[in-house]
C-alpha cells in the first residue's frame, strides 16, 4: 500500500508555516463556505447555520468519523479526536494511516474520545479546543448545541453522514483557517487517483453496486448503498458509473441505502461489479441461491470482497485513507472487471 509523497510535501509546508498548530496570521477562503484574511474572523456556513471564529484556531478537536484526518493531512495535530470504532485491527484506537501520519509528524497520539455510546462531551471539553470539526458526521441539533457550549463547531454542509471527501476537506479546512491548503490537498489526491486509475483502464465506465453487509441466513432481500453514500459515490471518482437501476431507485438525498426483494433481482441486470463486505463463504451463499445467482455480476464472479480490516474500512474514502488503500482497492476492482463480459 502506498502513500502519496505530495501529502508529505504539503504538510511540511504547513508545519513550517505554523508548527503543529494553526496560527492566526494566515489567510484562507473556500468557495464562499469559509473566509479568513489576516486577523479577520473566519466564517463557515453549514447545515446548522454559520460558525464564526475571531482568529485562526490553535487547538483543534474533532468528533466522529475521520474528521481528524483533515488537520493531520495539513500538518496540524488535533488536541483530541474520536477513537476508531471500525477496522481497528490492533485495538489502539487508531487506523494505520492515522498512526503513520502521526509518526511522520513526530507527534504523540492525541486524546482519543470513546464514542461507543455517542459523543463524550466531557472529554471534548477537557481538551479545551478553539474549534470542533465535524464536517463528516451525524450530529443532531442537540449534539451541535451541546458542543457549541464548548467551542465553535463546524458541522456538515448539508446532511448527516453525506459529506463527500472533497467537501469534508473543504469545510474542515475552512474551519481551521486553512482553506487554500485544503484545496491543494484535494488537488493532490485527485492527481493520485488519476495516476492509479490510469494503470487499470479496464474499470473505466464499469457500473458498480456496493452491497451493504449481507446476512447469509436471510437472502430474501438485497440491500445496497445508494449513490448518496460516500462508498458508492467514490466509484465515480474512479471513472466507474452508477447502474441505472440504482440511480432510478435512489431519489432521496437523505437515503443512504435501499432494499428490494430478491424476487426482483433482474432489476440489477445492468450491474457489472459488486463490492461488499465478506469472505468466500458469502460468494458461495450467493451462488447457491436460486435468485441471487442470476445477477450477472454474481454469475460472472465479478465481486470484490472487502475484509473486516483497515482495507475494508478505507473503501469509505477519507483524506488519509484514499492514498493508503488506493492501489490495492483499484487493483481488486480491476480483477473483478476482468471477469465481466
Amino acid at each position: 500500500m502506498r502513500r502519496a509523497p505530495r501529502l508529505v510535501a504539503l504538510s511540511t509546508a504547513a508545519l513550517l508555516a505554523g508548527g503543529l498548530a494553526a496560527c492566526s496570521s494566515s489567510s484562507a477562503s473556500t468557495d464562499g463556505e469559509g473566509e479568513a484574511s489576516g486577523d479577520s474572523p473566519i466564517t463557515v456556513e453549514h447545515a446548522f447555520g454559520t460558525t464564526t471564529l475571531e482568529s485562526r484556531p490553535e487547538r483543534v478537536a474533532t468528533v466522529q468519523w475521520a474528521n481528524h484526518e483533515v488537520p493531520l493531512a495539513l500538518g496540524v495535530v488535533p488536541v483530541g479526536m474520536a477513537a476508531a470504532n471500525f477496522g481497528d485491527d490492533d485495538g489502539d484506537g487508531l487506523l494505520p494511516w492515522v498512526s503513520e501520519r502521526l509518526e511522520e509528524l513526530g507527534a504523540e497520539t492525541p486524546v482519543l474520545f470513546d464514542e461507543t455510546d455517542g459523543i463524550d462531551f466531557e472529554a471534548v471539553a477537557d481538551t479545551d479546543p478553539d474549534v470542533i470539526l465535524a464536517g463528516y458526521s451525524g450530529l443532531t441539533q442537540e449534539d451541535y448545541d451541546t458542543l457549541s457550549e464548548i467551542a465553535p463547531v463546524v458541522a456538515y454542509p448539508e446532511g448527516p453522514w453525506a459529506t463527500p471527501w472533497r467537501e469534508m476537506i473543504e469545510v474542515n479546512a475552512a474551519g481551521m483557517g486553512m482553506a487554500e491548503e485544503g484545496e491543494q490537498l484535494i488537488a493532490d489526491l485527485e492527481q493520485d487517483i488519476a495516476d492509479t486509475v490510469a494503470e487499470h483502464p479496464q474499470i473505466e465506465g464499469r457500473s458498480a453496486m456496493f452491497l451493504t453487509h449481507v446476512d447469509t441466513t436471510d437472502l430474501s432481500e438485497v440491500s445496497y448503498y445508494t449513490p448518496f453514500d460516500t462508498r458508492s459515490a467514490f466509484f465515480e471518482d474512479l471513472g466507474m458509473t452508477t447502474p441505472g437501476s440504482i440511480a432510478e431507485a435512489s431519489t432521496d438525498p437523505e437515503q443512504f441505502s435501499g432494499t428490494i426483494s430478491a424476487e426482483q433481482v433482474d432489476t440489477f441486470d445492468d450491474v457489472d461489479l459488486i463490492v461488499t463486505y465478506g469472505d468466500r463463504s458469502l460468494v458461495d451463499s450467493l451462488n447457491a441461491d436460486p435468485l441471487l445467482s442470476q445477477i450477472p455480476a454474481v454469475a460472472n464472479g465479478s465481486i470484490v470482497l472487502l475484509p473486516d480490516t483497515p482495507l475494508g474500512t478505507a473503501a469509505n474514502p477519507t483524506p488519509l485513507a484514499i492514498s493508503w488503500v488506493l492501489e490495492d482497492y483499484v487493483g481488486m476492482l480491476a480483477e473483478a472487471a476482468d471477469k465481466a463480459p
